[in-house]
């Protein structure tokens, strides 16, 4: 693979895992009003072979009464990107999420900024 074909590679790479973190910009906690990417929810955006994404997140607690609708509308909303293939979501509980990773605009919109 030429230089030119590699650098051509990667920038559609990072535009793809841009594409999809927008798409995630648009679901919103049901208790916060906050989206779960600035509330520091997504852990990572990775982008696999033939454009499967794979997404780490958490949730605000285990036992949230979303559980079951966040990650589905992670799912919904990734494959829903133009140009991705498969979606795989992947819940963790490690590290735990708290309101230190949520961004600096997510603590200024709720008063904590």
């Amino acid at each position: 693979m030429s230089e030119s074909s590699t650098q051509h590679s990667l920038t559609g790479t990072a535009s793809l895992r841009d594409r999809v973190i927008e798409s995630l910009h648009t679901i919103y906690d049901p208790e916060i009003p906050i989206d779960i990417y600035e509330l520091g929810l997504i852990y990572e955006v990775r982008i696999e072979d033939v454009n499967n994404v794979v997404v780490v997140m958490t949730l605000t607690t285990p036992n949230c009464p979303s559980a079951q609708a966040i990650p589905a509308e992670v799912t919904k909303a990734a494959r829903e990107t133009e140009g991705v293939g498969e979606v795989e979501v992947q819940i963790t509980f490690d590290p735990p999420w708290d309101k230190s990773m949520m961004s600096e605009a997510a603590l200024f919109s709720i008063g904590m900024f």
